[in-house]
């Protein structure tokens, strides 16, 4: 990967100074992609765009900054538009690829990898493949299938100090779960259980062992950025995912009557309170 220092920025930013109209706002926007300075970033892609319409990798730029955003709507319009002016642009559709995915629309995420792969991406793109493959047949489907079973029985008192019952008074009702899973899948804290009162938070950790690592691979290879969070609506429910610090993996399910905004704090909260049970836990234990 090429680097670039403040020299070739500056440099940059003098020669769309002296002409506005130069393509050169292509590599000032991504050199200020890649420092995080995204505001500033998006102001020069869009002017850039503003001269230069129908110019592929001006809305690829703008597609890229807008995911470091967190604005995929944008990011999806803006590959889109790539695909109308060149269909074969792997770029966009290893994106779109990876839109579909973040928003639980697998067999789409899986088309738009595969063209991807077809076009000359196969290496790039086999990692984020083989997590839609493997969450569609298998992680995603055994944790749907816990969360659609009827509400679990009501859970007993929170008993002191009990890592099963972490996430009790963060979450607002008994249809909603979640479960702090190691990078091995081993369930940390939280509790599962289903129907029969059975607990089957072991179950869902076994399937989810590794995902961390394949999300963080793919992301990589698509060149954007680290991942923060995947949420997945099906049929029956609302699964969402994030990364909580150094290497485990908060899992939050809910009934699919649950806004999505909502989901999305509550998955915040659940993530802080998880990461700062960790530290204490860490600290605790460092200390005996």
């Amino acid at each position: 990967m090429t680097t670039t220092n403040n020299d070739d920025v500056r440099r940059w930013s003098d020669e769309l100074a002296r002409d506005p109209s130069s393509l050169v706002f292509l590599q000032l926007g991504e050199a200020l992609r890649r420092q995080g300075q995204l505001e500033v970033a998006l102001k020069i892609a869009l002017r850039g765009l503003e001269r230069h319409q129908r110019h592929v990798a001006a809305h690829d730029l703008v597609a890229r900054i807008a995911v470091d955003r967190r604005d995929f709507s944008r990011a999806f319009v803006e590959w889109e538009l790539v695909l109308r002016i060149d269909p074969n642009h792997v770029g966009a559709m290893k994106g779109l690829g990876y839109l579909c995915f973040h928003q639980g629309r697998l067999d789409e995420a899986e088309q738009y990898l595969n063209k991807a792969a077809a076009g000359g991406a196969a290496n790039d793109v086999k990692n984020a493949l083989r997590m839609v493959r493997r969450t569609s047949d298998g992680a995603t489907l055994s944790m749907v299938e816990a969360a659609a079973s009827p509400a679990p029985p009501a859970l007993p008192a929170n008993p002191v100090n009990d890592p099963q019952y972490l996430f009790v008074d963060q979450l607002l009702d008994e249809a909603q779960t979640a479960l702090l899973l190691d990078a091995n899948g081993y369930v940390l804290a939280g509790v599962y259980l289903d129907a029969d009162g059975k607990n089957v938070s072991a179950d869902i950790g076994a399937q989810l062992s590794g995902i961390s690592d394949e999300v963080r691979r793919s992301t990589r290879h698509l060149d954007i950025g680290e991942w923060k969070a995947i949420t997945f609506e099906t049929h029956a429910t609302v699964v969402a995912m994030a990364p909580v610090a150094p290497d485990n993996l908060i899992v939050l399910a809910a009934s699919r009557a649950t806004p999505l905004g909502l989901m999305r704090r509550l998955l915040d909260k659940c993530s802080a309170f998880a990461a700062d049970w960790l530290a204490r836990t860490h600290r605790d234990g460092a200390s005996e």
